[in-house]
């Protein structure tokens, strides 16, 4: 299938028999020979001066099994509606986006039941490869896993990685009461280092906190929350330390991180008047948030990126529209349009960053 965006195509005309601009047949078939070589090259070039080419790192799908397992339930968000294939293509052509990296919304695989957890990963893993297959270019994935079931997660991490080629893994900031700096993930964690995987996480309500205020949607508050609370209990664990070859992805440019970033340096400075403490953050607090990767979904506005920005590197910033729930030209807007970054920046934001993490995109 040939991607969207804008091609050119040039003709040649001949002028007589056997020859083209009046070269004989040998000069031109040598010379049509060389402008086909040359021609993906042209393509390619054209194709990077008029087109964005963005890679979208937070884009969902909806595996029909798991859609059918969360409604059987009444979990699946009512205003998620339909979503397939064309709906993403058709927002992602009209706004510049190449690839979107897909994952599973909430609220995930797990119902308590470890068999059906594990079913429906393995089936939502094989949908999305099927997918990025079917439309080469145009969709990666990032593979779920039965999580807090270890051992399953971590025999779906090697037959997503393996065999499916998936782009990296996604996770939710929190299982339970459990957030992903606790010691039950050590196994996982250890793997996943090994590997140098990509791990993207995308929140979710924690049991302590759902509908706290019946005014605000869980999703308003909770899930930057949570991601604060995740990235916490990474870094205060000492897991981000441990386990440094791990890319990890954070949704919602960080949730409310940015913004309480000092209390992360005190606490940090408080862990550390303990020789035990001290161990956890070798290199300090800062460092290890700065290493961190932060999407741009529903969060592309001065008022979120403002605060970021002062922490963490513009290497460290990723595309992202949370689609369907937001679509891509507002967040392509929203970036152009916040006053914090150059032509260069949105460039990096845009596919960039992303292509140094998933280098088959780049």
């Amino acid at each position: 299938m040939a991607r969207s965006g804008p091609f050119i195509a040039q003709e040649a005309h001949g002028t007589g028999q056997g020859c083209a601009c009046g070269l004989p047949r040998r000069g031109f078939l040598k010379g049509l020979t060389a402008a086909a070589l040359a021609a993906p090259a042209l393509m390619t070039t054209a194709r990077a001066q008029t087109a964005p080419r963005r890679i979208d790192v937070h884009h969902h799908l909806l595996p029909p099994r798991f859609a059918a397992a969360a409604r059987e339930r009444n979990l699946l968000p009512s205003n998620l509606g339909v979503l397939d294939k064309t709906k993403s293509l058709e927002d992602m052509d009209k706004n510049g986006v190449e690839t979107s990296i897909t994952s599973i919304p909430s609220p995930g695989v797990w119902y308590g039941d470890v068999e059906l957890a594990r079913t429906l990963s393995r089936d939502c893993n094989e949908f999305g490869a099927r997918m990025a297959a079917d439309h080469k270019g145009r969709f990666g994935v990032f593979a779920t896993l039965p999580l807090p079931d270890i051992e399953g997660s971590l025999k779906e991490t090697a037959y997503a990685l393996d065999v499916l080629k998936a782009d990296g893994l996604h996770m939710w900031t929190s299982y339970g009461s459990k957030w992903l700096g606790h010691p039950d993930f050590t196994p996982l964690l250890e793997e996943l280092n090994r590997r140098k995987a990509v791990v993207y996480t995308h929140p979710t309500t924690a049991p302590c906190c759902g509908n706290l205020v019946p005014e605000a949607p869980q999703a308003m508050i909770e899930y930057g929350t949570d991601t604060t609370r995740t990235i916490a209990s990474l870094v205060l664990s000492g897991a981000t330390s441990r386990f440094p070859d791990i890319r990890w992805i954070f949704s919602h440019a960080g949730g409310t991180m940015p913004f309480l970033v000092e209390r992360f340096i005190f606490q940090a400075g408080v862990q550390s008047r303990t020789q035990e403490g001290a161990a956890k953050i070798p290199n300090g607090v800062l460092p290890e948030l700065q290493r961190l990767h932060f999407d741009t979904a529903q969060s592309a506005n001065p008022y979120a990126l403002s605060s970021l920005m002062k922490l963490a590197p513009v290497t460290q910033l990723l595309f992202g529209t949370d689609f369907p729930y937001r679509n891509t030209a507002e967040h392509v807007k929203g970036l152009a349009d916040c006053g914090l970054f150059s032509e260069a920046d949105l460039t990096a934001i845009g596919r960039g960053n992303a292509a140094r993490l998933l280098p088959r995109f780049a």
